[in-house]
């Protein structure tokens, strides 16, 4: 079963998805000031994102929907294909350390 999360109508739906790439960094979480909230007065009603610029990073940043620019379709492929190409590298390097401690054998 896949997870389900329902956003009220009267809210709008957000723009970005978790997980999606942008040019500030990657999503990992939303939330939403609705109207007529102390929060919503001091910040504007909408929807805020929460990124992570850098992939290995303990950096966060906090912005709303117009403050975020999506990845033109090139960029994506191009960011996901160097991360394939990445972690095809790290799997080679651990492939040679296990036939290393192998011994060139496969059955460990």
């Amino acid at each position: 079963m896949q997870p389900t999360v329902s956003i009220p109508q009267h809210w709008g739906y957000p723009r970005f998805a978790l997980e999606q790439r942008t040019e500030q960094g990657m999503i990992l979480g939303l939330y939403y000031y609705p109207s007529g909230t102390e929060l919503a007065e001091q910040f504007d009603e909408g929807w805020r994102y929460v990124l992570m610029p850098k992939k290995n990073s303990d950096e966060i940043s906090y912005l709303q929907e117009n403050q975020i620019q999506p990845l033109s379709p090139q960029e994506s492929f191009t960011q996901i294909t160097a991360e394939i190409e990445f972690y095809q590298s790290q799997i080679a390097i651990l492939k040679q350390q296990l036939f290393a401690l192998t011994g060139g054998s496969t059955n460990g």
